[in-house]
Parts: C-alpha cells; sequence; structure tokens
C-alpha cells in the first residue's frame, strides 16, 4: 500500500510541475504563487475547522491536534522555508525549459544526503558516494545540453534559482525530518496533518503581505514616472489560467499521499524518497510532448545519469 501511495505521489508531483509551467508562461509570478498558497489553504482548513468541531476524532486519517505556540513557531519556520524554494522554483521555471528544470530538481535528494552528512554526521557507503558523483556528472553534463539553446548555467540567473530552490527543498526536507520525529529520537513530534494544515495558511499570509508591499510599490513607481513624464515601468500582467488550482491540487494530493505512505506500518523512506523523484519522468515526458523543448536525446541520457544516481542513493540506504 505503502509503495502504491509513493509512486501515487510521483505522478502528481509531475502534473503540479507541468501546471506550474503552464500557468506560469507570460503570466506574473507573484499573484500566481500567493493564489497558489490559498487554494492549498482552502483544501486543508476544513480538517482544522472540523477537528475543532469534534466531527473529527483523535486517530482520524484528517484529524488535525492542537499545537502548541512553540510548535507553531516551528511551522512558521518551516513556511518560511518552503515558501523560499517555491519562489525561486517558480521564477526558474517560469523562464526556462521543463526537461532542464525537472533534471536538477530530480538531484533533491543528493542534496539531502550531503546536508545529513555536514548536519547530522552521518556517513556515506560507496554506493551513495557513486550516486553523488552520477549526479554531479549528471549535472555537468546537462550544463552542456543548455549551452545548446543558449543557457549558459554558469551565469544564468534562472539555473541558480532553480537551483537555489532545489536546495531549499532539500534543506526543507532535512527540517522535516527533525519536526517530525518522535521527541524520543530527538525531534519535535509534530503531527503530519498540523504541519501540513498550518503550514500552507503561513505561506499565504506571507505570499499576501509579500504582494501587497509589491503592488505599493509598483504603484509609486508609476506615479513618479508620471510626474517626471517618464516612460512607465515594465511590468508582467496576471491572466487567470485553468492551470493555477490544479497546481494546489495535484500539490496537496501528492505531500498527503508521501505523509500518509511514511505512516504506514513497514514504509521505507529511502524508497518512497526515491520513487518520489521519479515525478521527474511525468514533468519531462509532457515537456517534449506539450512544450515541444528541444535537444531532448542529451536531455534524456542526463536524466538517465540522474536517476541512475537516485538508485545507487536506494541500494546504499537499504
Amino acid at each position: 500500500m505503502w509503495l502504491l501511495l509513493a509512486f501515487c505521489s510521483a505522478a502528481l508531483l509531475g502534473c503540479y510541475d507541468v501546471c506550474k509551467k503552464q500557468a506560469l508562461r507570460n503570466n506574473a509570478v507573484v499573484p500566481v504563487l500567493t493564489l497558489n498558497t490559498l487554494f492549498c489553504t482552502l483544501i486543508f482548513m476544513p480538517c482544522v475547522v472540523a477537528s475543532r468541531m469534534g466531527m473529527f476524532d483523535v486517530g482520524h486519517l484528517l484529524y488535525v491536534p492542537h499545537c502548541s505556540l512553540r510548535e507553531h513557531a516551528f511551522i512558521v519556520l518551516k513556511a518560511v522555508i518552503v515558501l523560499s524554494s517555491w519562489l525561486c522554483g517558480y521564477l526558474g521555471i517560469k523562464h526556462l525549459p521543463l526537461t532542464i528544470v525537472g533534471p536538477i530538481n530530480a538531484t533533491r535528494p543528493v542534496m539531502v544526503l550531503v546536508g545529513a552528512l555536514l548536519v547530522f554526521g552521518e556517513h556515506l557507503n560507496l554506493y551513495q558516494w557513486m550516486g553523488v558523483t552520477l549526479a554531479v556528472v549528471s549535472f555537468f553534463m546537462l550544463s552542456r545540453s543548455g549551452r545548446r539553446e543558449g543557457i549558459d548555467f554558469r551565469h544564468n540567473r534562472w539555473i541558480a534559482l532553480v537551483v537555489l530552490a532545489a536546495a531549499l527543498g532539500a534543506v526543507s526536507g532535512l527540517y522535516d525530518k527533525h519536526i517530525m520525529a518522535p521527541v524520543g529520537e530527538g525531534g519535535v513530534g509534530l503531527n503530519r496533518m498540523a504541519v501540513q494544515s498550518y503550514y500552507n495558511a503561513y505561506q499565504f499570509v506571507l505570499m499576501a503581505a509579500v504582494m501587497l508591499v509589491m503592488r505599493r510599490v509598483q504603484a509609486r513607481r508609476v506615479r513618479q514616472a508620471a510626474a517626471q513624464g517618464a516612460p512607465l515601468p515594465a511590468a508582467t500582467a496576471f491572466r487567470w489560467h485553468w492551470a493555477i488550482p490544479l497546481i494546489s491540487v495535484f500539490l496537496s494530493v501528492a505531500d498527503f499521499a508521501y505523509f500518509y505512505a511514511l505512516s504506514l506500518p513497514g514504509a521505507l523512506i529511502s524508497v518512497v524518497s526515491m520513487v518520489r523523484r521519479s515525478s521527474v519522468l511525468v514533468s519531462f515526458t509532457v515537456g517534449a510532448i506539450i512544450f515541444h523543448e528541444k535537444n531532448l536525446r542529451a536531455k534524456a541520457f542526463d536524466l538517465f545519469l540522474v536517476m541512475l544516481g537516485m538508485l545507487f542513493l536506494y541500494l546504499g540506504s537499504r
């Protein structure tokens, strides 16, 4: 059951990436991300309300327990980390081919492994080192593939943002390991539904504040330009697209399936994490078919190296 849920989560994550790319084409990033956090909040807030009203009992799949101020502080920090990753990732995926963004995101388990090495003092075995090496080689070869499309990995800010988004995502994974681990094992012991429900709400509050500040800054620039008779500052207009709410739906269900899979007896986090990264196969295929992206043969080989590296990470984690 848990393995089936892991594959479902991977497929949904692939659809999530496709919807992000579709929604952000010629569209403003901040409003799309704000709506994404709003819809995610609306999906999970009924669980909070139902739990408070006694409609869900303790032990129910969707029950959200009370959290102390200290626990909410941990969730707010997670919201900041994830939102920073999302903002960087949204900006990057808007300006880059999905067949480049996907393989970069697929290297996130390597970043988690290196983070565990540095933060938790874990030691890598031979298979894990082989996985890390393959991920580095695949990134180098992906940069060569990108150069054929005029994308210089060393000087392209969108590539830097995608890499930063993946790194922050890895930080979030390590942070999840800490806050959801049992207290007896040195963790915080937060409930998975509490984390998933509240951090979405905090992200919406943060993004609403960001959008409000940006609107005021833009309005001030327009007034200054009008007073000086200068051209109005350029800004990408927001337009509604059906893919925007689907971003939230696919992400929420994918994360729910992921957390639920990990909660089942016998679930192996090394297997679940590797299967979840196979979402890149969905986004890569759709990027090739729907978005008609270029240089697919070379990118497919780069992707093969990434997945081979993930296989070695799995073998090293058994």
